[in-house]
């Protein structure tokens, strides 16, 4: 990694017309600044629950990402709605990715919760989230690079307020995320492709 550069986290407005192409904007140079010749599998890690209606960002996201995903030899998804990744069986999962991967490069997706006039925000940021921070969870930080949507407020009652989160602000926030992914990592392998086949 350069670490002469380093990016601040970015927010991007689900509302806004243009969000798909900022997200996949920012997560190509995401990919660029922090997914260096140190790192050789791109594993994008889903995590949440389809049990509950503000957590199933997570699951929705990987869901979409898996078919389209399969086809790079070197990207792979944990995390959809029929295998999701929670709070019962991450370590497993963090586990199995450390073991099973060469040099993965983990991009952690969670839903969150938080101020009024951020609901329905998506932030992407470098070095690992904190899943289940928002529900007095304890568990690890996972990720190289971090994705969060903003679903619903925080501050009180947080499992009710997951439970009882409309399910088209989520799927909008799953639509433009999977979406600018899937663009992102066709766009950054395509790159590197191109850099390679120049050296030669």
């Amino acid at each position: 990694m350069n670490t002469a550069v380093s990016l601040p986290s970015q927010s991007i407005d689900i509302n806004s017309p243009l969000a798909v192409h900022d997200f996949h904007k920012a997560f190509i140079n995401y990919l660029n600044v922090y997914f260096t010749s140190e790192y050789n599998d791109l594993v994008i890690m889903c995590i949440g629950t389809d049990r509950s209606t503000g957590d199933s960002l997570g699951p929705l996201i990987g869901y979409k990402l898996e078919k389209f995903l399969k086809r790079y030899k070197n990207v792979f998804v944990h995390g959809t709605l029929e295998q999701p990744v929670h709070a019962k069986n991450l370590d497993t999962c963090v586990d199995f990715i450390s073991k099973t991967y060469h040099k993965p490069f983990v991009v952690a997706i969670d839903a969150c919760l938080g101020k009024f006039e951020r609901v329905g925000h998506i932030t992407i940021g470098h070095g690992p989230l904190k899943p289940g921070a928002g529900v007095n969870k304890n568990l690890p930080p996972v990720g190289n690079i971090h994705i969060t949507g903003i679903v619903n407020l925080g501050g009180f009652m947080e499992y009710i307020v997951l439970q009882n989160t409309r399910l088209s602000l989520v799927m909008k926030m799953a639509d433009a995320i999977s979406e600018g992914i899937h663009y992102g990592i066709w766009k950054f392998l395509r790159q590197i492709e191109k850099e390679q086949s120049n050296l030669n």
